[in-house]
């Protein structure tokens, strides 16, 4: 009968793999890797001589149908790893962990490094409940929106990834939709240059603009969200108006302009923000011609 397993590997020490890793490796017919590049690095270190096949987000569909059924029809112990840590967190994997389960075909996972236990583990904050979010949208107005959901969720613990090069934009967005949490940031953990930076949002800030490698490595941050949600009044048709009307006399806006930024920044809607707009367009004319 057919096997499939879930292969954590290091997150950067090549020491943190486990002995039954390494051994589920050696025994598998073929090995699925993200990178088969980075992971042959892996397999070098411990002279495994196996087979890889690539499995990343861009082939996940069409790979994971060619191997399950390949699973179906012959018996295969098969091993998913990604480049780091534990698959499917954040990673590829769950198509082909959901399809191999459709298909009855059983899938074992093992126990092993995970950025996301290791950070909250070392980060000083509480974590008796703790939600997960992963990379956050690039956009402006996409990632404002998830930071409020995340700040309206009754669970405080909040951890996300990010890239070296968007670390700061992201920090500087949640001490915008939370200005009053606790950050715990930790750079290339495992590896020789580990650094965590720990305390209120601004000072992890401060920390973090005069780190000179700031954009190397990768970042796990483990938040606390020790602000309330907006209360849903807060949102109103008049504090859109508010809004508006402070872009366009302080910043010398034109309406158009104005909207989009609203819209960019996460504060409305499409349709709110433009439905104000044209309310303060009539409200203007009506006074101008006064």
């Amino acid at each position: 009968m057919s096997k499939l397993y879930i292969v954590p590997t290091p997150i950067g020490n090549l020491g943190d793999v486990t002995e039954r890793a390494l051994d589920t490796l050696k025994e598998s017919d073929y090995i699925l890797a993200e990178d088969t590049r980075h992971t042959q690095k892996l397999l070098n270190h411990y002279n495994i001589k196996v087979p890889m096949v690539s499995y990343h987000k861009f082939n996940e569909k069409s790979r994971t149908e060619e191997i399950i059924k390949e699973l179906t029809i012959q018996d295969k112990k098969v091993s998913l790893v990604t480049d780091a840590g534990t698959p499917c967190i954040s990673d590829p994997g769950y198509e082909l962990v959901k399809s191999a389960r459709e298909a009855g075909i059983e899938v074992t996972g093992l126990a092993g490094a995970s950025a996301l236990t290791i950070a909250l583990s070392v980060s000083g904050i509480d974590t008796s409940q703790f939600a997960f979010y992963g990379f956050l949208p690039r956009k402006k107005g996409e990632m404002n929106e998830a930071l409020k959901n995340i700040r309206g969720n009754p669970v405080k613990t909040f951890i996300l990834y990010e890239s070296p090069k968007r670390i700061i934009n992201l920090l500087e967005n949640i001490q915008i939709i939370m200005p009053n949490s606790t950050i715990c940031v930790c750079k290339e953990m495992t590896k020789v240059h580990e650094h965590m930076f720990y305390g209120d949002i601004s000072f992890v800030l401060e920390q973090l603009a005069s780190y000179d490698n700031v954009e190397k490595g990768e970042y796990v941050i483990v938040g606390y969200n020790n602000d309330f949600p907006e209360k849903e009044e807060n949102n109103t048709n008049t504090g859109i108006h508010g809004i508006l009307f402070d872009k366009l006399f302080s910043k010398g806006l034109s309406l158009k302009e104005t909207v989009y930024e609203i819209v960019e920044e996460g504060l409305a809607s499409k349709n709110e923000a433009y439905k104000a707009s044209l309310e303060i367009k009539k409200y203007m004319e009506n006074y101008c011609d006064k």
